[in-house]
């Protein structure tokens, strides 16, 4: 049957005048003529089929998985592999007595074969990579790298594949002798394989999600994490700029991650005010009285004047000198004034560490440190915040007699002069 169809049109063209050759030639090329017409339609219309089917099902379906399956084009694709079988399976006819000509185009099919299915398995990837990042609980996941990890074993099976085709040799003998050749292949996929190992322990050790903030200075990323893959980690910075980062990178160098702080109930605010030493005193009766007329502090200071008069009258203490028994100092009284200022602000957390506390001194003077916690985390809402505190503070420091030290400027100069 099958040489009655190859030889169809060989006596037509006998029968013309053409030599036996030239007869075999145009018998061969009128059945090729054909061949394509007939793989064309039959992938035309299976192509066809497959998307009005696949259309019909998505409709009636909830899950936006079939959709992405459209999106990807997995059905176009698969509706190559019948017309390509077609095609292989007719070769034979057409080339009936070109077997020279048969085994490249043969082999060449065979190889179009492997690389349609590679086509196909990296549609349906994509469309579980598209699937999976629709999912909250998989939305933050790198599942980028995971994707480009099956798509280049899957491209490294199909190269083998198609050269064992071309070389005529089993692929398993294919791979067995290509072990020899592992170093070089370690040593191309260098970064690839880092990437893999990496991306798999950010995973497991969940170190960086996508939409964490982060800032890695080595890479002058500070940002928001857009993008995983096996290569790379995108940032996008504060200014809209990337900074492309190398996946291992997360897991040899120290990056800071504040997921932490947006998880928390406060952003954190640790800032410190320098007062200028020659300002800092003993408060005098006067002076006592005189701040007592701020109401925050009115009460601590009522109480701790008479503490401070107790204990200096039960031991007899001489208060000729200021210095002698139990006093109440500038730099102490502002620093209650801050710590009562903060426990009673709106915008901070008062069931987070709240302390003002003083530092070492310094050749500049002595830090007095605000240590607490913001209820908004938001970037702009969190330095409104801070900025108002120490807009007060700052304010605040002359009613206390106390000075910010600062470095002498040229007006500073000028007046003296």
């Amino acid at each position: 049957m099958k040489e009655q169809i190859a030889y169809f049109f060989y006596n037509y063209y006998e029968a013309f005048g053409l030599s036996p050759k030239l007869a075999k030639y145009a018998n061969m090329l009128t059945l090729l003529l054909i061949a394509l017409i007939v793989t064309y339609v039959i992938d035309r219309v299976v192509r066809a089929i497959l998307r009005a089917i696949s259309v019909r099902v998505a409709k009636h379906t909830k899950s936006p998985f079939d959709d992405l399956l459209l999106a990807n084009k997995v059905p176009r694709n698969v509706a190559h592999i019948v017309p390509l079988l077609t095609a292989l399976k007719i070769l034979h006819i057409v080339f009936i007595d070109f077997n020279y000509i048969e085994t490249p185009i043969r082999k060449l099919l065979q190889v179009l074969f492997i690389v349609l299915t590679l086509w196909i398995v990296r549609s349906i990837l994509f469309t579980l990579e598209d699937y999976f990042k629709t999912l909250p609980r998989l939305r933050d996941k790198p599942i980028d790298s995971y994707i480009q990890v099956f798509m280049i074993f899957a491209w490294v099976a199909g190269i083998f594949a198609a050269i064992a085709v071309f070389s005529d040799v089993s692929i398993l003998k294919f791979i067995t002798g290509f072990g020899a050749a592992s170093a070089i292949i370690l040593l191309i996929f260098k970064d690839t394989i880092l990437g893999f190992v990496a991306s798999i322990q950010v995973s497991i050790n969940d170190m960086v999600r996508i939409g964490d903030w982060i800032t890695f200075e080595k890479y002058g990323a500070d940002g928001d994490v857009t993008e995983i893959n096996l290569a790379t980690v995108k940032v996008q910075n504060f200014d809209n700029t990337i900074t492309t980062i190398p996946t291992y990178a997360m897991i040899s160098d120290s990056f800071k991650n504040w997921r932490g702080m947006t998880n928390s109930d406060g952003r954190r605010i640790k800032r410190h005010l320098m007062i200028k030493q020659e300002s800092i005193k003993f408060l005098t009766p006067e002076d006592i009285e005189r701040l007592k007329g701020i109401e925050l502090i009115s009460v601590y200071l009522e109480q701790m004047g008479e503490k401070v008069d107790k204990y200096n009258e039960d031991n007899n203490i001489n208060k000729t000198l200021r210095l002698n028994g139990r006093n109440l100092t500038n730099i102490g009284v502002f620093r209650k004034y801050i710590q009562t200022y903060l426990e009673n602000h709106s915008a901070i957390n008062k069931d987070m560490l709240l302390m003002a506390r003083q530092l070492q001194p310094t050749t500049q003077g002595v830090p007095l440190e605000i240590y607490a916690f913001s209820k908004d985390k938001r970037w702009e809402n969190y330095e409104y915040v801070m900025s108002d505190l120490f807009d007060h503070f700052l304010a605040a420091i002359p009613f206390f007699e106390l000075e910010i030290f600062e470095l002498p400027s040229s007006t500073t100069f000028k007046a003296k002069i």
